[in-house]
């Protein structure tokens, strides 16, 4: 059995797989409060499939992007339990579980998640021949940049605002498939992905996993009259990507 846990965002969930087919599952409004929430939820869900922490043969967590706050708890207490039971632990993209459930439509997928007032965080799969590929990994870029570089029929999707909806419609037209997601779906992509993972004998260092940040941060030393320490931050150069 393997146990997912999902704190990227406001909606948190916990559930129980058999070889990625959800057993139970259970999620919950946070507002940023994972740091209590998550354990007794976690307790209460063992209780209804009537099973002991002993039970769990694997954990799965989604590592970002999202609220950082949230994921730094989520990954830290999946790391607690993978090192006390001994079992593999592995961490998948927020947005890959995302896109994941639009596998089928065999089109470039886009799953966004909105990262500031300007910037979105997104990334691109496909699966082409029954093969599940990463077309381009997560990255920071502005939706506008994002629909300049889109030349096919694309599907977008994950936390999309009525907004987002409209500049997409507006930029692409026919070009742009808008699909209808929710957070509560990522706990069923996240357990089949970490189960594929899992049968291909790859796991996750417990000691190396963290967030995805996308957003990285230099820190510069301040000089010894000035108590105070300056952020810059660095932005890379916007990729380019085709699709065949």
């Amino acid at each position: 059995m393997e146990l997912t846990i999902d704190t990227s965002s406001n909606t948190a969930s916990v559930a129980l797989s058999h070889k990625g087919e959800i057993l139970t599952k259970l999620a919950w409004e946070s507002a940023q409060n994972h740091t209590v929430e998550l354990m007794p939820n976690l307790v209460h869900l063992l209780k209804q499939v009537k099973a002991k922490p002993n039970s769990i043969e694997a954990i799965i967590v989604a590592k970002g992007p999202g609220s950082f706050n949230g994921l730094r708890v989520g990954i830290s207490t999946a790391k607690g339990l993978a090192f006390s039971l001994a079992i593999p632990l592995l961490g998948i993209s927020t947005l890959e579980a995302e896109a994941h459930p639009f596998a089928y439509t065999g089109l470039p997928l886009s799953p966004i998640h909105k990262a500031s007032r300007e910037e979105i965080a997104t990334a691109f799969y496909q699966q082409k021949n029954n093969e599940w590929r990463c077309l381009e990994e997560e990255h920071l870029t502005t939706l506008d940049a994002l629909c300049q570089r889109i030349c096919q029929k694309t599907l977008f999707c994950g936390e999309i605002t009525p907004d987002m909806v409209n500049e997409i419609q507006q930029n692409l037209g026919q070009r742009a498939i808008i699909a209808q997601t929710s957070t509560l779906s990522r706990a069923g992509s996240l357990a089949i992905l970490g189960w594929q993972r899992l049968t291909k004998g790859e796991q996750d260092d417990l000691a190396t996993l963290q967030p995805l940040e996308l957003r990285h941060h230099h820190i510069t030393k301040p000089k010894k009259r000035y108590p105070y320490v300056t952020l810059s931050e660095a932005k890379g150069s916007e990729p380019t990507v085709g699709f065949s």
